[in-house]
């Protein structure tokens, strides 16, 4: 049966305060609410503000909301305690919920800034990322918590490179390493493997460098402020990876591709994750690839655009490399493994 007017004006006004939801879930991710009441069991705004720091009339309002939409209960009158929606909002919960408010809000700036753009055709570049001071220390937090139950639990049982190096202590050079939660995983499986995380994001790098430093790794690994196209290597690198961040260099490729080929070892391999682009935009209705139409019109606000698998085989191929491509998150993700000869 065909939707009503009322029946869809019922439905948006449902995914609108979905929306909500989120931004008041943002909020307390931000400032660090969900953990200090967890921390606490139950606060009242004042001392919710003596543990934060923050103000204490937005603090009794954010209370109200996180009330309203489920993420508080109350204990005792103007005392809150966290329900179990937030109790996943906590950034160390496992299975943390905080990525999808992160991204609610992010996705939201990105809209805002794709709607002015699209006025001029100005494509402003990955400064983008960092014009909110709330959002950009929840970058690499968010992408880690997206994707690295997934790394570890399919992707990386399929890489057998890693245990190659791992056995002749080579190293790892990880080009737009974020955060620094890929390169770490691999130091956390393999302990022979050494590793240098580059990013152009000081944000990034001061948060690799100091999970780093208390995980035990710093002899080991090491993470570096620079351009990904052009940080000098004296010696040859056993594997290049780039997680999810070979789009964001795609359109200077040339000079990416001649970097794997000059300083890639004859055994080496290069491991490209990217967000695996369809072949056919029939492909975008799929509800599990919707993210990824989304997703392109960020990009293009970054100067970027999506590639599809095949693309990146070709863009190896043109420089004597095989490739062979592993898909995971049904068909969302691929992983392209390319190796010198053909």
């Amino acid at each position: 049966m065909e939707e009503t007017t009322e029946e869809r004006k019922k439905r948006f006004r449902q995914m609108s305060q979905n929306a909500l939801s989120l931004d008041i879930a943002f909020i307390g991710v931000a400032n660090g609410l969900f953990p200090a009441i967890q921390e606490a069991n139950s606060l009242k705004a004042e001392d919710l503000s003596s543990r934060t720091g923050m103000d204490r009339d937005y603090l009794v309002r954010w209370l109200d909301a996180a009330y309203a939409f489920g993420y508080l209960e109350e204990s005792s009158p103007g005392c809150f305690h966290l329900s179990p929606d937030g109790e996943a909002m906590c950034p160390d919960m496992p299975d943390t919920l905080m990525p999808v408010a992160v991204g609610a809000v992010l996705s939201a700036h990105m809209a805002e800034r794709a709607a002015g753009c699209m006025r001029t055709g100005e494509r402003p570049g990955e400064v983008v990322l960092g014009e909110r001071k709330s959002i950009l220390p929840w970058f690499g937090s968010m992408i880690e918590a997206n994707f690295a139950p997934l790394f570890s639990g399919q992707i990386l049982p399929k890489l057998s490179i890693f245990g190659e190096v791992d056995a002749r202590s080579g190293r790892v050079v990880d080009l737009g390493c974020g955060n620094g939660w890929y390169l770490l995983s691999l130091a956390k499986r393999f302990p022979c493997l050494k590793g240098v995380g580059l990013d152009g994001f000081g944000e990034n790098i001061r948060q690799a460098s100091e999970k780093s430093k208390r995980e035990g790794f710093g002899d080991r690994i090491r993470f570096v402020e620079g351009d990904i196209r052009h940080y000098p290597l004296e010696e040859p690198v056993d594997v290049f990876v780039m997680n999810r961040a070979l789009h964001h260099v795609w359109s200077d490729r040339e000079t990416v591709f001649s970097f794997f080929r000059k300083h890639l070892s004859s055994q080496g391999a290069v491991v490209i994750w990217e967000p695996a682009w369809p072949e056919s935009r029939e492909d975008l209705r799929d509800p599990v690839r919707r993210p990824l139409a989304f997703q392109g019109l960020s990009e293009h606000v970054q100067g970027n655009r999506l590639l599809s698998p095949r693309e990146i085989v070709e863009a190896f191929s043109e420089i004597g490399f095989s490739s062979t491509i592993l898909s995971f998150a049904n068909g969302n993700e691929s992983v392209v493994v390319a190796r010198p000869g053909k």
